[in-house]
């Protein structure tokens, strides 16, 4: 019977400092628990492998933590479909798959905060914005990769040709194959062929077997013109015959089909030119020719 009246009769200060001092607690027990988690992820070896993307290097630590316990739970397969488009993208010393995905969904929250931020300034409901920015933080690293590797297929077609004379005249003048790559990677243009070759000289400098190594090669680019270039080397040395004349043949086929690509995308400019002409050009033209006459009938009273 007295403890409404014991209860009414406490302080309303006592109660908010017992209030806030389990906060408090709570609070402190959430920041162990999670230091510990930190404190388990051991630190990675980065010496030998390059720097992660600017996105990813602003939540590097956050990054990685997450990635140490999210990697149990990914599948073989994913981890192999990830792993494949990192190295597509050059990207495959400087992330594996568990990095990637916890880059993207950090991004996704980051960016889903913001949103129900700027929900909040404007007096909107944040469910939407949060949900929109947590779309874009986890679509865009995906959109990026596949632009990057898009980027990289067309500077490696590009450079192909010109490689390949360079590796030519090396072996032609009397360079073995390998000193032919090391000549084309020191003089030849910048570009992620050449990285892929210098790559290649790495391998073959610690021990692979040269075989081997432009086989890797030839995976991790992905792409039919260096499979065939890699195929016809490897034919070559086993059959032993001359690398000169199948490396100038190789190069003229690889200036041919770049004449072709080319030729193709400029027969088809002017098709990808025709909505935005219809759409865009058209109707501004239009409306700057028919003004004056518009205002000529106004001006009649029509």
């Amino acid at each position: 019977m007295n403890a409404p009246g014991a209860l009414s009769s406490l302080d309303p200060q006592w109660i908010i400092g017992a209030v806030a001092l389990a906060a408090g607690l709570s609070l402190a027990l959430v920041a162990w628990v999670l230091s510990r988690l930190a404190a388990a992820v051991p630190a990675q070896d980065r010496i030998w492998l390059d720097p992660p993307p600017l996105g990813y290097r602003l939540l590097w630590w956050p990054v990685q933590w997450l990635a140490h316990y999210l990697a149990p739970w990914l599948s073989a397969n994913y981890q192999n479909r990830v792993l494949t488009r990192l190295r597509n993208g050059g990207l495959d010393f400087a992330l594996d798959p568990a990095q990637f995905l916890s880059g993207r969904l950090l991004w996704g929250a980051a960016c889903a905060l913001l949103g129900a931020w700027l929900a909040d300034t404007f007096r909107i409901p944040a469910l939407g914005p949060a949900t929109a920015g947590f779309a874009l933080g986890v679509l865009y690293p995906a959109i990026w990769l596949s632009d990057r590797i898009e980027l990289r297929r067309r500077q490696t077609l590009k450079s192909l040709p010109f490689m390949l004379d360079l590796i030519t005249l090396c072996v032609e003048s009397g360079l073995n194959l390998t000193g032919a790559i090391g000549q084309a990677v020191a003089k030849g243009p910048a570009g992620p062929l050449r990285d892929e070759f210098s790559r290649l000289l790495r391998d073959v400098r610690a021990g692979r077997p040269r075989t081997e190594a432009l086989r890797e090669l030839a995976t991790r680019m992905d792409m039919p013109p260096v499979s065939s270039f890699v195929s016809t080397l490897i034919q070559a040395e086993a059959t032993g015959m001359s690398l000169g004349p199948i490396l100038r043949a190789q190069a003229e086929q690889r200036r041919t089909e770049r004449f072709a690509r080319a030729e193709k995308l400029a027969m088809e400019a002017p098709v990808k030119l025709l909505f935005p002409l219809l759409f865009f050009i058209f109707p501004c033209v239009f409306a700057i020719l028919m003004f004056p006459i518009v205002m000529k009938f106004m001006a009649a009273g029509l």
